[in-house]
């Protein structure tokens, strides 16, 4: 009896995976085989960075070349702003410390508390955009509600805040030049959300990486024909021209992504299109 069972589990999955045409269960096999990898202690923490990292290099490349060549200048934000390596290097060194002194405990922590568990079956495709869009905008409302309170209580500011708006022209390596608590706290909201909507391993993943995308893309200044803002219609989402304002400005545009909470707090400004 339990082996026709087990047949019959065994030629359903079978069945589903050859029928289901919007199924992601082929990668997230090629995924699992790394199991041993994806259940290490050490995986978050080298997802984290390597990914951070990964995402930041396109836009150093740019501000080096933004220097020399005018086709890339003119989708900077602010032209006449360019970072140097003198700026780079404490963000980067910054990032490394926390890294290792700060995210790994937390990371492992995590780890023990909630040992990572792999299923057979992937999340179909739409299940999976659909709870990466939800995690995404309960991070914003979040993080609108953190930034909003730490810009208009004067000790949180100067506390926890002030560090991250060192630079009034933002590149990219500035996303995470922050203080500890800024870091943990905007961590922690990135982190539950998967686990209150209770995600798929492999929905959690795209969703970091999407949010840390997004992170660094605001933090870039630049403003590309394929950024994100410009991709989503109805300005509905700030982007990169968003976020360089608020760094400019300090009293607008609290949320990192989409504009609808600043819009009903009455806290949005917008800046001048790249054309």
């Amino acid at each position: 009896m339990n082996c026709s069972l087990h047949h019959r589990v065994l030629l359903s999955y079978g069945m589903e995976k050859r029928l289901d045409p919007v199924t992601l269960q082929l990668f997230w096999d090629f995924v699992k085989a790394k199991e041993q990898l994806l259940q290490s202690p050490y995986f978050p923490v080298l997802f984290s960075f390597t990914a951070y990292l990964t995402f930041c290099l396109p836009y150093i490349a740019l501000d080096f070349l933004s220097t020399k060549v005018p086709a890339v200048r003119k989708y900077k934000i602010q032209p006449l702003s360019y970072p140097t390596l003198g700026m780079m290097v404490p963000c980067m060194v910054q990032c490394v410390y926390h890294h290792i002194v700060f995210i790994f405990p937390v990371t492992v922590a995590h780890w023990y508390w909630r040992p990572v568990d792999l299923p057979v079956m992937a999340p179909e495709l739409l299940r999976l955009l659909l709870d990466v869009t939800v995690c995404l905008l309960l991070f914003d409302f979040q993080y609108f509600l953190w930034h909003l309170l730490h810009h208009k209580v004067p000790w949180l500011y100067k506390t926890f805040h002030k560090v991250h708006h060192k630079h009034v022209s933002t590149f990219a390596l500035t996303t995470q030049y922050s203080s500890v608590w800024e870091l943990l706290s905007l961590g922690f909201f990135a982190a539950i959300n998967p686990v209150l909507l209770k995600c798929h391993p492999l929905t959690e993943m795209i969703f970091f990486l999407v949010n840390i995308w997004l992170s660094v893309e605001d933090h870039s200044g630049y403003e590309l024909p394929w950024s994100t803002n410009r991709l989503m219609p109805f300005g509905l989402y700030g982007g990169a021209p968003h976020h360089d304002l608020h760094h400019l400005k300090f009293k607008c545009n609290y949320a990192p992504y989409f504009t609808h909470w600043d819009r009903l707090f009455g806290t949005l400004a917008h800046a001048r299109s790249q054309q």
